[in-house]
C-alpha cells in the first residue's frame, strides 16, 4: 500500500492554505466564525462531481451531503438530519439534488434489473442502498434505448424522483406550510461530466 497519495493531498493543502492566507489574510478567522451557505447540495459521491470545483465556490459556500447514486430515502435519518439542520440552523434556501451522466451506480441497477427474474443480486448494504433505484429503473420503458440512452433516462428519471422525495420529506413540508419560516426552493440538476456543465430538470416551491 502506497500512503503517497495521501501525502500528495497533505501538501496540496498546506500551499492552498498559504495562498489562500496570502489572497486573503482573514478568510480562515472569518471562516471559522460560523457559516451561511444558502445552498444545500446533495449529490453523488463519485469524486468527478466534486461540488465546489465544478461550480468555483469557495469554503463556506455550499452545504453538503453525498452518496452513491445522489439518493434521498425518506427512511433515512443521515439525510434527513442533513436537511433538517441546514434548513433550520444554516439558513439555506434552495436545496440542489444533483445527478450526473455516466452514474456507475444507475449502471448497475440496469444490470440489476435486468437480471432480477434469472439472476438476483445477493443483500448487502449496497444492493439495499440502491433498491428503490433498482425499482425505478424497472418501471421505466427503455424497450429500444441505447445503452446510452436507457442510462441517460435513468439518471434523469432517478433525479425527478429524489426532488420529489425531497419536497415530501417533513423538513420541507414544515417550512413550505409555515408562514413564518424561511422559503425553500427544490431543484433539480444534472452534470454532464462530458462537457462539465450543469442543466436544470426541474425546480419546486411551496406553490407547485
Amino acid at each position: 500500500m502506497s500512503y503517497r497519495p495521501l501525502q500528495i493531498l497533505l501538501n496540496a493543502n498546506k500551499e492552498w492554505a498559504q495562498s489562500v492566507t496570502k489572497d486573503t489574510p482573514d478568510f480562515f478567522t472569518r471562516s471559522a466564525i460560523g457559516q451561511k451557505p444558502k445552498i444545500l447540495w446533495i449529490g453523488c459521491s463519485d469524486s468527478r462531481v466534486p461540488e465546489s470545483v465544478i461550480t468555483a465556490s469557495k469554503p463556506g459556500d455550499i452545504f453538503v451531503h453525498r452518496n452513491v447514486a445522489n439518493q434521498f430515502h425518506l427512511h433515512d435519518d443521515s439525510a434527513l438530519s442533513v436537511l433538517t439542520f441546514a434548513i433550520k440552523e444554516v439558513g439555506v434556501e434552495h436545496v440542489v439534488l444533483v445527478g450526473h451522466t455516466n452514474c456507475a451506480g444507475a449502471m448497475t441497477c440496469i444490470e440489476a434489473a435486468k437480471n432480477a427474474a434469472t439472476n438476483p443480486v445477493a443483500s448487502t448494504p449496497l444492493t439495499r442502498w440502491l433498491s428503490p433505484l433498482t425499482a425505478l429503473v424497472q418501471s421505466l420503458d427503455l424497450s429500444g434505448c441505447s445503452a446510452s440512452d436507457a442510462l441517460n433516462k435513468v439518471v434523469e428519471a432517478n433525479i425527478m424522483k429524489q426532488v420529489d422525495n425531497i419536497c415530501k420529506s417533513e423538513p420541507i413540508t414544515t417550512a413550505w406550510s409555515d408562514p413564518d419560516s424561511r422559503k425553500v426552493t427544490v431543484h433539480g440538476w444534472m452534470y454532464d461530466l462530458a462537457e462539465g456543465r450543469i442543466k436544470e430538470l426541474v425546480v419546486r416551491d411551496a406553490q407547485a
